[in-house]
């Protein structure tokens, strides 16, 4: 099993640390009979853990089947569900890949009994490290025990949560960059950006029922003031978040509509400069069309009187030669009359 971290806690601070996931095991065997006052839990912390490996820890600590069946399949939506002793959360935490320009979801599980607290996480992104070096800084917030850790775990996720929303303004404001500057490609980059909102509300939006119930059981605690106030924090964040992606969604829907009105135009544009192309090459092909007729006349003429065969009219005519000439310029100046009435000349 791929232990990240594993420690015991009394009072705020690290009592022990196991040398292994059986020592921790032991150690909260050990620890079933203690007072209810004793404070102290352990912390595990798992990456990648398959499913036999989280069965075991399930039969040592009690841990819900169907709880650890999510754990395994993972792509849960965010949820607090509770089972007698234990509660199982489930977050969706978010980062901005600026290389990419896109946003990656991960999930983390988490399960809070008594005296203990497991973190469950597939993904190397987010590290927790950062947050058990936070509240082992902090002994009076860690002394909350269980719920200490998932408030921080909490904070931590939709603290990075920020820099998601500000990957996405820039990426907003670069597209309506590329849909007034004409760019094809653009419509396929708004329809990312709206998967990449969608996926954000998915992970943010369902966090107001898990911190409504959170804050509805520390309200009413003299000892949690502390912790109270820091799930409220998290709260309004989580709401400026939803908010945000909400703008962005609607933002990306009115850009897709300008962006298809400015298409609609730049086609309407582009068939009426093909209309005018074509109405101008209709006008120039009657002008070459009547010149080649009129020039066709004389040479149809001038080829008849031209065969030369012996027994023809006219060829021992005197006036026959002014006659085809006289034919050939009446017939070219009518032809050209009528083209020029016509407005094809």
């Amino acid at each position: 099993m791929t232990v990240v971290d594993n420690a015991v806690y009394v009072h705020g601070e690290r009592e022990s640390e196991p040398d292994s996931l059986d020592c921790t095991l032991e150690l909260l065997r050990n620890r079933e009979g203690a007072p209810s006052d004793d404070e102290g839990f352990a912390w595990i912390g798992l990456l990648r853990p398959d499913a036999d490996e989280l069965d075991r820890l399930a039969r040592e600590l009690s841990l819900p089947a169907l709880a650890v069946e999510d754990a395994v399949n993972a792509h849960q939506r965010p949820k607090l569900e509770r089972y007698d002793d234990v509660e199982f959360v489930v977050l969706r935490p978010a980062w901005y890949v600026d290389e990419d320009e896109d946003v990656q979801v991960g999930e983390i599980h988490l399960f809070l009994g008594r005296d203990f607290v497991v973190t469950v996480r597939h993904a190397e992104t987010p590290e927790l490290s950062s947050v058990r070096s936070r509240l082992e800084a902090d002994p009076a917030l860690l002394a909350q025990g269980p719920r200490a850790v998932l408030y921080a775990v909490l904070d931590r996720v939709v603290d990075d949560y920020r820099p998601v929303v500000r990957g996405l303004r820039n990426d907003i404001d670069q597209i309506e960059t590329q849909v007034f500057g004409g760019d094809p490609s653009v419509s396929r980059r708004i329809y990312q950006l709206s998967r990449e909102v969608i996926e954000l509300q998915r992970a943010v939006d369902p966090l107001h029922d898990v911190l409504e119930g959170l804050l509805a059981e520390t309200t009413d605690d003299p000892d949690g003031v502390a912790l109270h106030r820091g799930l409220r924090d998290v709260a309004d964040h989580v709401a400026q978040t939803s908010e945000s992606a909400d703008n962005f969604r609607q933002l990306l829907g009115n850009i897709l509509q300008v962006n298809a009105a400015l298409v609609g135009q730049r086609q309407n544009e582009e068939m009426r400069r093909l209309s005018e192309t074509s109405l101008a090459q209709g006008e120039e092909v009657k002008k070459i069309s009547s010149w080649a007729a009129i020039l066709f006349t004389p040479s149809l003429i001038g080829a008849i009187y031209g065969m030369n065969f012996e027994h023809m009219p006219e060829l021992a005519w005197t006036l026959g030669y002014p006659f085809a000439l006289g034919l050939m310029v009446l017939v070219s100046l009518t032809l050209y009359l009528v083209f020029r009435k016509r407005g094809w000349l």
